[in-house]
C-alpha cells in the first residue's frame, strides 16, 4: 500500500479509511448509480465536485469507486489524492470509440498501453516514457472478462485531450484541427485499437508512483463503421469489480508463496 497521509484531501474530500486499496475510476459522477447496485454493500462517501466516492464490498472484496469527470487533468488529481489517503490499484472504467472495423458495439476494450496524446502526463514525465497497464491488473481484466462471458479486445489506447479536435471530429462551425483528417486512420493502421480521454495520465502516474494501474471501456462507437449506441456501462463496471476481487485473491496467493509478482506458475484455484 502507499504511504497515506493524514490529511483530508482537498478536492475529492477523502481521508485514510474512506476507500480500499482497490479503486474504479469511472468520469461520470451519475456512474456511481450503475456500479455500486453490482456489489454486496456500499455506502457514500464523499462527493465534491466531479468526484463522488463510494466504498463497500464486491463478493467479499474491499472496493471502492471515484468519479473523476471527463479527462486527464481532473483524473490526475483523483489518483494523486487517492493515492495519498492509501489507494494503490486503480482501473479506469469508462466508454470509448473503437477505430478497428471488427471490434462491435457493447464489447470491452482492456488496455495494456496508452498512446499519450493528452498533455496531464507530459507535465510528470518526459513524452517518451511509456503509459502502460499493470500486468497484474490487465491479467485480471481478462480473466474477469472470460469468466463473465463478455467479448473483449486487448490492446493500445490513444488518450485524448480534447473530445472534438483532438480526436479527429469537427469543431465548432466545421473546424477542424490540423493532421484531424487523417487521425483516427493513422491509429488504426498503428493497430490502436480506441480512444478515450483519460486511461494514459493514469497509467503514467501509477508506474512512476509505483502503483497498479489499468482500464476497461464499453464501446460506446465505432469510428470506423459508423455505429453508435450508449449501451455496455454495467459490462465494464461488472468486469472491473471482479477484477478487484481476483486481484484480492491473486495477492494472497503471492504472499502464500513468497512471489513479488503474479506468473504463470501460480494458480487461483
Amino acid at each position: 500500500m502507499s504511504d497515506a497521509s493524514d490529511e483530508m484531501q482537498y478536492h475529492v474530500e477523502l481521508e485514510p479509511g474512506d476507500v480500499a486499496d482497490s479503486v474504479l475510476l469511472p468520469g461520470d459522477p451519475e456512474r456511481l448509480d450503475k456500479i455500486t447496485p453490482l456489489w454486496d454493500d456500499h455506502e457514500e462517501v464523499a462527493y465534491h465536485r466531479e468526484y463522488r466516492t463510494a466504498t463497500g464490498t464486491y463478493d467479499g472484496a474491499d472496493i471502492s469507486v471515484t468519479s473523476t469527470g471527463i479527462g486527464s487533468p481532473s483524473a490526475a488529481i483523483a489518483v494523486e489524492e487517492l493515492a495519498r489517503v492509501g489507494a494503490d490499484t486503480f482501473i479506469r472504467v469508462g466508454s470509448c470509440g473503437a477505430i478497428q472495423p471488427e471490434m462491435d458495439v457493447g464489447d470491452l476494450v482492456i488496455t495494456r498501453g496508452a498512446v499519450r496524446q493528452e498533455g496531464t502526463s507530459k507535465e510528470y514525465v518526459r513524452e517518451d516514457y511509456p503509459a502502460v497497464a499493470d500486468e497484474e491488473v490487465v491479467s485480471a481484466l481478462v480473466a474477469a472478462a472470460e469468466r463473465l462471458g463478455h467479448d473483449y479486445h486487448v490492446g493500445l489506447t490513444m488518450s485524448a485531450d480534447s473530445f472534438y479536435a483532438g480526436q479527429g471530429r469537427e469543431g465548432f462551425e466545421g473546424f477542424e484541427a490540423a493532421g484531424s483528417e487523417t487521425l483516427v486512420e493513422d491509429l488504426k493502421n498503428a493497430n490502436v485499437m480506441n480512444i478515450e480521454m483519460e486511461t494514459a495520465a493514469i497509467c503514467t502516474l501509477a508506474n512512476i508512483y509505483g502503483l497498479r494501474a489499468g482500464a476497461v471501456c464499453s464501446v460506446f462507437a465505432n469510428r470506423t463503421t459508423g455505429e453508435f449506441m450508449t449501451e455496455g456501462e454495467s459490462v465494464a463496471a461488472e468486469t472491473a469489480s471482479l477484477a478487484v476481487k481476483l486481484l484480492a485473491k491473486m495477492d494472497e496467493v503471492k504472499a502464500e508463496a513468497g512471489a513479488d509478482r503474479w506468473h504463470a506458475g501460480l494458480s487461483l484455484e
